[in-house]
């Protein structure tokens, strides 16, 4: 594994939205998926709406390894669970400010209990 560089985070942070696919257990790329990304720090999250019942969160269970695009970033990437309580915090707090343009009932869909316990850090792998 790798770090972000610092290109490639700002540029993945000004995207709108990340697009996102697991890989099988063969590994074959599932169907890739558009879904909101934030940054703290050099660390960028997500969070699964639907909670670990997600079909693209299930995925990543598999094998913990997929690829992102967003901001003219393409990468491979391995998705490592987060205790939700170490950055819940500041993760919620990217969310809002980032997302804020949406109405809350929007933005608090990626806020509460079950998409919480469903954070996953996108770390990147050396290619």
């Amino acid at each position: 594994m790798s770090e972000w560089t610092s290109e490639e985070l700002s540029k993945i942070e000004m995207a709108e939205e990340l697009t996102i696919a697991s890989l099988r257990g063969d590994g074959t790329a599932r169907k890739p998926v558009t879904i909101w990304v934030v940054r703290h720090g050099d660390h960028l999250y997500v969070r699964s709406v639907n909670g670990s019942n997600g079909w693209w969160f299930r995925g990543t269970q598999t094998r913990h390894q997929g690829n992102i695009r967003a901001g003219g970033v393409a990468k491979e990437v391995s998705f490592v669970s987060v205790d939700p309580a170490d950055v819940e915090e500041e993760i919620d707090a990217a969310y809002r400010a980032k997302y804020r343009r949406y109405p809350a009932s929007i933005v608090n869909t990626v806020l509460t209990p079950k998409a919480r316990a469903a954070t996953l850090e996108l770390v990147p792998i050396d290619q």
